[in-house]
């Protein structure tokens, strides 16, 4: 399917677009910004591009008032129908974030209940006692996402709320023309609404993506037929930049056997995961790495395993911003988009990666590995890739049996000769496309 050789770039339209925090409800047409992104999005070299929470909400998107109408900070309907209608003539994809495990207290939903209580015909649309009271005093008890009361849970067992979030589906789809959807906390979904809303979805169309937000624990649980396409890596987001500060890639290499190797054990050979180095909730990877030579590394490192990878808008330009200050500090106003040596370097992977078909879709078998040095294959069919990345600060001539004499650095061109070992330059990536 197309996503599985997409490259995806996330936005998250409040933060770029310079919204106010708090919904102040002056309309703006903030939106129409991205517009001038799109020529940036296409040199980059992604296919598809990830929104996150596009709709009416009290402050940052996810406590949603209405899922039917953009949210007025950013702009209207017509905007993002505009927006999306663009993209797709461009060739690009569009991915939004479906917020389905809660509310905002501004759901209009919510508000009915909190005026007529026991009259309302959506008290159960939510988890709530009226023996109780909330910490907004309410009046009743209702239960909020993880201790949030501001993010109001929504009762997934209740037919009435699944229809109305399929036909919300059905609306952006008919409307705006989605391509996909993110599960946010898709780990806390009802299993039974994942299985209807994968089912609902490939009813629309067969190429409809769903991909879930998930943590820890077996990715299997939410991955599957009749669950979700596929989920957020998480185990190695963190093997990614903790290799590379404690200098032990023996770490990743762990987490990518465990997961795609060729032992019968392994978890996930055959599933195509959403892979990041950074995201719109934590730690960008300029602030998160020691080393900011590790910058192209890392980024060689996602874009040569196996998965779907995803850019966060910014950290492809060595934008900081760190968790401690806070998810403003993640989430940061940009008036238009940069391009350095580190943007080069990586819009260069992806090429490399999108004209490659073991890139993106072929098994992992580790070559060699040490403490500061990486090379893995990725074959598929005929073709055979071996990523290769050396995070020390001296060279290293690597020695193993290439099965050929002779490759073609899909990054520079260049032919690479196996004769003698391989030096691999300090703070390197090569992506070797070897000769058959």
């Amino acid at each position: 399917m197309w996503y599985d050789e997409s490259v995806f770039y996330q936005i998250y339209p409040l933060g770029l677009c310079g919204a106010p925090r708090e919904n102040d409800g002056v309309p703006q047409h903030r939106l129409l910004r991205v517009l001038d992104w799109i020529p940036h999005i296409e040199k980059l070299g992604c296919s598809a591009v990830l929104f996150n929470p596009l709709f009416e909400s009290d402050a940052h998107g996810y406590d949603t008032r209405d899922y039917r109408r953009v949210d007025t900070r950013l702009g209207s309907n017509e905007d993002l129908k505009a927006l999306c209608g663009e993209l797709h003539r461009r060739g690009l994809r569009v991915l939004f974030d479906g917020v389905f495990n809660h509310v905002g207290r501004g759901f209009w939903a919510f508000r009915d209940v909190q005026e007529r209580r026991w009259d309302s015909p959506y008290r159960d649309w939510f988890h709530i006692s009226f023996d109780g009271n909330s910490p907004y005093n309410d009046g009743f008890w209702y239960e909020g996402w993880e201790g949030h009361y501001e993010l109001v849970k929504l009762n997934l067992r209740n037919p009435a709320v699944v229809d109305y979030l399929l036909d919300t589906v059905r609306f952006w789809r008919e409307e705006f023309g989605v391509d996909g959807l993110r599960l946010d906390v898709a780990y806390c979904l009802d299993r039974e609404f994942i299985s209807r809303i994968r089912e609902f979805c490939a009813s629309l169309s067969p190429d409809i993506f769903l991909f879930g937000e998930t943590l820890h624990g077996d990715y299997n649980q939410w991955v599957g037929d009749g669950r979700l396409h596929s989920c957020t890596n998480y185990e190695c987001y963190k093997g990614l930049y903790s290799s590379l500060n404690d200098m032990n890639l023996f770490e990743i290499g762990h987490s990518l056997r465990r997961q795609f190797g060729s032992e019968p054990w392994a978890l996930y050979r055959g599933r195509q995961l959403v892979s990041f180095v950074d995201n719109h909730d934590v730690t960008r990877i300029a602030s998160m790495l020691k080393k900011p030579e590790h910058l192209p590394v890392v980024y060689g490192l996602l874009l040569g395993m196996p998965g779907i990878p995803c850019i966060y808008c910014g950290s492809e330009w060595r934008a900081r911003g760190d968790k401690r200050d806070g998810d403003a500090a993640l989430r940061a106003e940009f008036t238009s988009p940069e391009w350095n040596g580190l943007t080069g370097d990586i819009a260069a992977m992806i090429r490399a990666r999108r004209e490659s078909p073991a890139l993106c879709l072929g098994d992992y078998r580790e070559v060699l590995l040490t403490n500061r040095q990486y090379i893995f294959q990725r074959q598929c069919g005929g073709e055979r890739v071996l990523v290769a990345v050396n995070a020390d600060a001296a060279p290293y001539t690597a020695r193993f049996d290439a099965g050929c004499g002779r490759a073609v650095d899909l990054l520079t061109g260049a032919t690479h000769d196996f004769g003698g070992g391989s030096e691999l330059p300090p703070y390197s990536v090569s992506y070797w496309k070897m000769e058959r």
